[in-house]
């Protein structure tokens, strides 16, 4: 009998919404011999929700879900560690060792080959060359960042309580950069998390007194991106729990105790949070790739990079849109695009003619979490052919679905239901913040 040929070999890096949807998908139709997904890290987080996790309203390590599990769950191969770099022409990537947090290496770098490899690496925060800002912002990138701005501003509270006992005019300054919708976001989780933890023995400790959330946005208006009367519902929402907005507001310097505007403004700071915009990693520029100005890799309307046998899809990519704009760095379109390449990727292994059609972004709404209990956004009626604008209590229920319906892509309908009460009973018994 002849030899069977070895499987195609797809190998997905970044283990985010798309990259996991995408391997989840493929898994489950090819096994764990066609498909192998990469992250440096071993649990997978919703990225939309890391502004709970910063505020402290949101337990990263209950809320992690394991790739290994996943893994097993889904049929694919997981390799932890970071791609490092990537020999296109021996069709290899080269993946970081793996070290305990005192240094000793528990696995060594590892070469790691594949026929097709997709690209979802993510992105990182865009400094725009401010001066100061990378060396005095908190950013927003990933779970280790918003567990460090977490542990900060419990420390600064506990610091603020002790200081007025003796000081009646000491305050905690939180200035945040950038109101799109990870700004806008936080600012109304720490305000809820902040009443929270003074309930937790700070007895000196008064938000609405001591503490100080300013937004700056650099443009004419918060939520820039998105319909007016969303960014007209979340303006009144942080009106409401006190957040000082100002917007035209150009940061030029980001200072270890404050934040300074184009026009001469100084705000202070005890702590900064940069949230003004994204840019590709910097390992995206070292594998040859097109790029468009703020790094991201330049794909064609099928999501392949001028490499026919590298792909890009999420934030990493620039895929083109409309009217000369390229598909926004949401988790819709990096759910769309994992639809997408499954289908196309699937004909590849299966060794069938690839699907010629194109990638089409369907924006079918935003929806913007205003805390706990509320919430904004406009859902695009393909009936109609306009939004539906929703708020309050359901739109952060549909806010918190959109969540839901990724766990289902990657656990199944019966395990979401069951981690959501899980969770839900836990809740009863814990804080609503994390307080260690």
């Amino acid at each position: 009998m002849p030899e069977k040929s070895p499987p195609h070999r797809v190998v997905i890096v970044g283990g985010g919404a798309g990259g996991l949807e995408l391997a989840a998908r493929l898994g489950r139709r090819y096994g764990p011999q066609a498909v192998t997904l990469v992250d440096a890290r071993p649990l997978h987080v919703w990225k939309p929700s890391l502004h709970e996790a910063a505020a402290g309203t949101m337990d990263v390590q209950q809320e992690g879900l394991s790739y290994l599990m996943l893994a097993r769950l889904n049929r694919f191969t997981f390799v932890l560690g970071s791609m490092l770099d990537v020999d296109r022409q021996a069709r290899t990537l080269r993946i970081s060792a793996v070290a305990t947090p005192d240094g000793e290496q528990v696995v060594p770098e590892r070469m790691l080959s594949y026929d097709t490899l997709v690209l979802a690496i993510g992105s990182t925060s865009h400094f725009f060359g401010t001066p100061g800002a990378e060396q005095h912002a908190v950013t927003l990138d990933t779970v280790e960042q918003a567990e460090r701005f977490r542990l900060l501003i419990l420390q600064a509270m506990v610091k603020l309580n002790e200081a007025r006992r003796t000081d009646p005019q000491a305050k905690l300054d939180l200035v945040i950069v950038g109101g799109g919708a990870t700004g806008v976001e936080l600012s109304v989780e720490l305000y809820e998390a902040g009443h929270v933890v003074s309930a937790y023995g700070l007895s000196h400790f008064r938000p609405e007194r001591d503490m100080t959330l300013t937004l700056l946005e650099g443009g004419p208006r918060i939520l820039g991106a998105l319909p007016e009367r969303i960014s007209e519902a979340a303006m009144a929402r942080l009106a409401e729990v006190g957040v000082r907005v100002h917007t035209d507001c150009r940061v030029s310097e980001v200072a270890a105790n404050e934040v300074r505007t184009a026009d001469g403004r100084s705000f202070p700071a005890s702590l900064c949070m940069w949230a003004a915009g994204i840019r590709g990693l910097p390992v995206a520029a070292r594998l040859g790739l097109p790029q468009n100005r703020i790094g991201q890799i330049e794909v064609d309307a099928r999501l392949h990079t001028e490499d026919p046998h590298i792909l890009a899809m999420g934030d990493c990519a620039a895929a083109p849109w409309r009217d000369g704009r390229t598909v926004p760095a949401r988790a819709q379109a990096a759910h769309q695009q994992a639809e997408y390449l499954a289908e196309l990727l699937g004909a590849r292994i299966a060794g069938r003619p690839e699907p010629q059609k194109p990638y089409v972004y369907q924006d079918h709404g935003s929806l913007v979490s205003l805390g706990q209990d509320a919430g904004a956004g406009s859902l695009m009626g393909k009936l109609t052919g306009k939004g539906l604008f929703v708020s309050g209590t359901l739109a952060r229920l549909m806010y918190m679905s959109l969540h839901l319906m990724h766990h289902r892509a990657v656990l199944g309908v019966g395990r979401t239901a069951t981690l959501a009460l899980a969770r839900l009973l836990m809740r009863r018994t814990q804080p609503r913040v994390k307080l260690h």
